[in-house]
Order: C-alpha cells, then sequence, then structure tokens
C-alpha cells in the first residue's frame, strides 16, 4: 500500500485520471499533495505536493455551471488531467493550498479559433511585407 503525503485530509472524492488509459479511482486532497489512488490496483497512483504545483487550469462551460474537467501543471513533470463529480468542491478546496492567481481557466473553443485566425492573419500581413 502506498503511504499518503497527506497529514490532514480535506475533501475525498470519486474521480477520473487522464494520464494514458483514462483510470478511475479516488481523488484526495489535503495538507500537503493533492493525491490520486486508482480503485483496484493500489500501483497506480499520483501524488502532486503543492510545492510542485505551478497552476491549476479548469475547463468551464455554460458560463460555469458544468466544469467536466481540470488539469494540474507541475514545474517539473508536464500536465495531469482529471475529472470528477463534483468538481467545483475539488477546485475550492485546492483554493486553500494554491494560490488564486495560479487557478486560471481554459480557452474556449471560439478563443482557440480566434487565436488560430488572427495568427494566420499576422503571419500573411508579414509575408507580404
Amino acid at each position: 500500500m502506498v503511504q499518503s503525503l497527506n497529514t490532514k485530509v480535506d475533501l475525498v472524492t470519486s474521480g477520473t485520471s487522464f494520464i494514458g488509459m483514462t483510470d478511475y479511482g479516488d481523488i484526495m486532497i489535503g495538507d500537503k499533495a493533492f493525491e490520486f489512488y486508482h480503485r483496484h490496483n493500489s500501483r497506480k497512483y499520483i501524488q502532486i505536493p503543492w510545492e510542485e504545483v505551478d497552476y491549476v487550469v479548469a475547463s468551464v462551460l455554460f458560463k460555469g455551471k458544468w466544469i467536466p474537467r481540470y488539469a494540474i501543471q507541475t514545474k517539473k513533470n508536464g500536465r495531469f488531467t482529471f475529472a470528477s463529480k463534483e468538481p467545483k468542491k475539488v477546485l475550492r478546496a485546492m483554493r486553500q493550498y494554491i494560490d488564486g492567481q495560479k487557478m486560471v481557466r481554459s480557452l474556449s473553443f471560439i478563443d482557440v479559433l480566434k487565436n488560430s485566425l488572427f495568427r494566420k492573419k499576422k503571419s500573411a500581413e508579414t509575408n507580404n511585407s
């Protein structure tokens, strides 16, 4: 069995990890780290100490009514994407340990399209000059 990094647990909820294959398990938010434990295989787990978290990106839809997934960007190991039954509770629990400036919304589909169109327009203008 894996030893938890947390000494105090604030929230435990069921969740999904989107690292490689989709894994189902439990998400634990505590005073030292964000932890994900696979439901059936005790060797599959993710532990992210709060000091390693660079920022948290939440995919927000319908003006904040639905958050289908969120990702934790670490300083060294890249991005870990998760979903849970109660994402608002998870993000609120994380906000106790992460600065609010480091919790951001992801770009919407329309914003991504706008950015790509402006990029193409700028590159066409620079190529014509």
